[in-house]
């Protein structure tokens, strides 16, 4: 079986495919459309990352593709509905990433609120004079108001950490998390209330047609001036410029950022913020979680090559159908 990997990645991916002909790209930024449209035409496997859109167009060429691993939790980048039909599987990365993201989304939020890369900058700026009582004063977070915007996997171990710091809780999901409400005393409410009402708030959301620029400049007008915004989903949930526009005006006070809508490209106004804190997308960037997102792809492209169903299918739908 031939097998494409669009990036290098652990070698835990890579070793269980080693009966197989596997070839990886070798640059250090995406691959470009045109040149994955020629690598999927002849593979039976794709080891996708998110940075690499398999559209309807991309897999319109893929004659024998079987599977399609993507080395992410999210699949915003593929789309669904047209492997559904072509009969391919497409598998993500689950559960081995929600604690790494998590603990990434609070060192945003203690960076964001307690200044830490405007601290940094100007001690390395040679600004800083010494202490004083007015300098850079921050927010505190113990006893604060915490919002969960999205109480899947990762929101929810996100907010189970927030026990520490005996916070009160709100979430914001579709359905009822008995966990949260149970070890946390959370209340589940709208968004707009949990933007008016929260000190804290932390993005936990997958990006589809309904959550792009969730959070709008009129619902950035609701939130405190005195709150913090964190994001570690995916970008677009965020409407960067009018994020921007609060952050310069006094409407927000911080932000952390480790998600952008146009990645890598980070939206000019963002840069200008002193009071946003930045990270290249490393949500998940630990030595475990990485590998272990790095076998679950290997898993997934052996198990349907030996006719079982991945334990981390997305569309379950192509495996009843090729039942019947």
């Amino acid at each position: 079986m031939k097998i494409y990997v669009t990036r290098q990645i652990p070698q835990a991916g890579i070793e269980p495919l080693g009966e197989h002909e596997v070839e990886i790209y070798e640059g250090d930024t995406p691959i470009g459309h045109q040149e994955l449209i020629e690598k999927v035409r002849g593979a039976d496997a794709v080891i996708p990352l998110l940075t690499d859109e398999l559209d309807a167009d991309v897999l319109g060429y893929a004659k024998k593709l079987k599977v399609v691993a993507n080395y992410a939790v999210g699949y915003d980048n593929i789309d669904i509905e047209e492997a559904t039909e072509r009969g391919i599987v497409v598998t993500n990365t689950p559960d081995v990433l929600t604690q790494a993201t998590a603990e990434l989304a609070w060192a945003l939020l203690f960076a964001s609120a307690r200044r830490i890369g405007e601290g940094e900058r100007l001690v390395r700026q040679g600004k800083f004079k010494g202490w004083s009582p007015t300098l850079l004063l921050g927010q505190g977070i113990r006893g604060k108001t915490l919002g969960v915007v999205g109480a899947g996997r990762i929101g929810t171990r996100f907010a189970l950490i927030s026990r520490g710091f005996e916070m009160k809780v709100f979430y914001y999901d579709e359905e009822r998390n008995e966990e949260l409400e149970r070890e946390l005393g959370a209340k589940k409410v709208d968004i707009s209330y949990l933007l008016h009402a929260c000190d804290y708030v932390s993005i936990h959301l997958p990006l589809t047609r309904f959550t792009r620029h969730l959070i709008d400049a009129h619902q950035i007008f609701r939130m405190k001036p005195t709150a913090v915004l964190v994001n570690t989903s995916r970008g677009a949930i965020i409407d960067e410029k009018a994020l921007a526009a609060a952050l310069r005006g006094g409407k927000l006070a911080a932000a952390g950022l480790d998600v952008y809508e146009n990645e890598p490209e980070v939206a000019p106004e963002l840069l200008k913020c002193d009071n946003a804190v930045l990270a290249p997308h490393i949500g998940s960037a630990t030595h475990e979680a990485r590998s272990r997102m790095a076998e679950l792809c290997a898993n997934a492209v052996l198990d349907v090559f030996a006719g079982r169903m991945p334990s981390n299918i997305v569309n379950a739908q192509v495996w009843a159908d090729r039942r019947q």
